[in-house]
């Protein structure tokens, strides 16, 4: 039995199918929570080129909902402990380590060479960084957020659909959006939305089914309800996917991506 067999029987993949996630790219920018679901079912699913990008090590607390990382991690950088797991769950990929700090200034380099973006970061300067990052380089990906026991996936595909900014307007002040560190978070909740951003990646990759473009899920993990949102389309007056927009250069709009604490 080869490792992709049950992906061959699936009408929607099969052969073929497997031959274009082998010659893909997928980029995780951020190596926490959602990146280690995310990463380790993307590996598993055979996308040939993993990106890994992350400034930060791994600490003790990360355990909990990192699952990527191990005892033997902590101390050591985020990129090097997912690419080691990666590498141990599927050799024949290839990992890419972007080590440092993904900025308004290097981002649209980063993103150039690969297929789709996930979003994995935890900080909403961040998650607009890498939408606004995105719409300008035409890049496709998918977005995603976790609080508490609650968490929410939306993709982005150039053209076809609103991104962040049509659905959030701009950064939420921190008083409206808390941090994991300052309400809390169950580790299943985040493998459960890590795993939808990895479906949804391997969805756009193969130009299958139904991806989430025009569409929140929002995931209530206390309750067991799950929703899926429609977004009443593209925002005309967006400003970084408009036709008005007046976000043209992210380091012109660099205040905005700066973590507030």
């Amino acid at each position: 039995m080869g490792r992709y067999d049950r992906h061959f029987v699936l009408r929607e993949i099969g052969p073929a199918g497997q031959a274009r996630l082998k010659e893909a790219k997928a980029l995780l920018i951020g190596a926490g929570g959602l990146g280690s679901a995310a990463g380790l079912y993307l590996a598993a699913a055979g996308v040939g080129t993993i990106g890994v990008a992350d400034a930060d090590a791994v600490e003790l607390s990360n355990l909990q909902r990192q699952i990527i990382h191990r005892m033997d991690s902590v101390g050591t950088a985020k990129t090097a402990s997912a690419a080691r797991a990666i590498r141990e769950l599927n050799p024949e990929v290839e990992v890419r380590v972007h080590e440092g700090r993904v900025d308004p200034e290097n981002i649209q380099r980063l993103i150039e060479p690969y297929d789709v973006v996930l979003d994995c970061t935890d900080r909403f300067e961040s998650k607009f960084l890498v939408n606004d990052a995105c719409v300008l380089s035409q890049k496709p990906y998918v977005h995603a957020g976790v609080t508490r026991f609650e968490g929410q996936v939306m993709s982005y595909l150039p053209g076809q659909g609103p991104c962040l900014r049509c659905l959030l307007g701009g950064v939420p002040s921190p008083a409206e959006a808390p941090v994991c560190a300052q309400v809390g978070v169950l580790g299943a909740v985040v493998g459960i939305i890590g795993s939808v951003q990895a479906l949804e990646a391997v969805k756009l990759l193969l130009g299958i089914g139904k991806p989430l473009v025009g569409r929140v899920l929002r995931f209530d993990g206390l309750n067991m309800e799950t929703r899926v949102v429609p977004i009443p389309g593209a925002d005309p007056d967006c400003a970084v996917c408009g036709p008005h927009g007046t976000i043209r250069s992210l380091s012109e709009n660099a205040r905005e991506y700066v973590i507030t604490p």
